[in-house]
């Protein structure tokens, strides 16, 4: 997988948009970023899961999905090694990632459409 696919299949989910947080690329629903590219270098892609959904995608494929560091990867944030992912299983992912964003935003009463 390269940087381009993770960017396609991000942006390809509704209402997403891509802008800059710390120098990287990330990809927002409604205000709150579920993915990132670039960081903390280009081999990698970040998605925010649930820690219950990271479980499972390191149960998967522990080559391809590493927890971040710290406290941000025990909340479920994952790092996706880009070389070793595989387009089917990342656009899993990714959805699951925009999904608890746009949840999120939802339950603070945000909206993804502008005015």
């Amino acid at each position: 997988m390269t940087q381009d696919d993770f960017r396609r299949l991000a942006l390809a989910l509704p209402e997403t948009t891509e802008q800059e947080h710390m120098r990287h690329p990330d990809f927002r629903v409604a205000g709150k970023i579920f993915a990132t590219l670039a960081y903390p270098n280009d081999e990698f892609g970040m998605v925010k899961l649930t820690p219950e959904q990271q479980q499972e995608f390191l149960a998967r494929d522990g080559k391809a999905f590493v927890p971040v560091p710290g406290a941000w990867g025990r909340q479920g944030c994952t790092h996706v090694t880009l070389k070793a992912a595989k387009v089917t299983v990342v656009r899993q992912a990714i959805a699951l990632a925009w999904q608890n964003a746009a949840q999120q935003a939802k339950a603070a009463g945000k909206s993804g459409r502008r005015k």
